[in-house]
């Protein structure tokens, strides 16, 4: 007889309690790889906690924690305090991006890319007018990648 995911997922964390046991890794948490990109150590270290019943059924509460956590941010007085809210923040991102089945890595390799390619986009435009960045402004730059963001979807 089939059994349901939520089922599979219960089974699967007493196989892995029982091996955490044997290993002397006791806590839902332990084993996961410090040296992991801290994006995808969120995401695991969310996965296990949620493996254990601590997750938001929803995204739309993942998405209440994110408002909260960007307001806790810019209220925030001191650096260090800042410091803090920013990785709070940093840490829920991580969150909705498992709750939406994104790869938080990929999607910021991607986002890095695509920014890359219309910030050069900019730069050759500039250099067509014999001009470089810092002879232009924000405003002029601003423009420029409103036209190569219209150029690549054309494209």
């Amino acid at each position: 007889r089939d059994k349901t995911a939520a089922q599979q997922t219960i089974d699967w964390e007493t196989i892995k309690a029982a091996e955490r046991a044997q290993s002397d890794q006791t806590r839902a948490l332990d084993g996961v790889a410090l040296g992991l990109p801290a994006l995808t150590r969120a995401v695991k270290l969310q996965k296990r906690a949620a493996r254990v019943g601590f997750d938001w059924p929803n995204v739309e509460q993942v998405l209440d924690k994110l408002r909260e956590e960007i307001g806790e941010l810019t209220e925030a007085e001191s650096a260090a305090h800042r410091h803090e809210e920013f990785g709070d923040l940093l840490f829920v991102m991580a969150n909705f991006a498992r709750h939406m089945d994104i790869d938080p890595e990929q999607a910021l390799r991607d986002a890095n890319e695509k920014f890359t390619r219309r910030f050069n986009s900019i730069e050759v435009k500039l250099q067509e007018g014999g001009r470089t960045p810092s002879q232009s402004n924000l405003a002029e730059m601003d423009a420029l990648w409103d036209k190569v963001k219209r150029e690549e979807k054309i494209s």
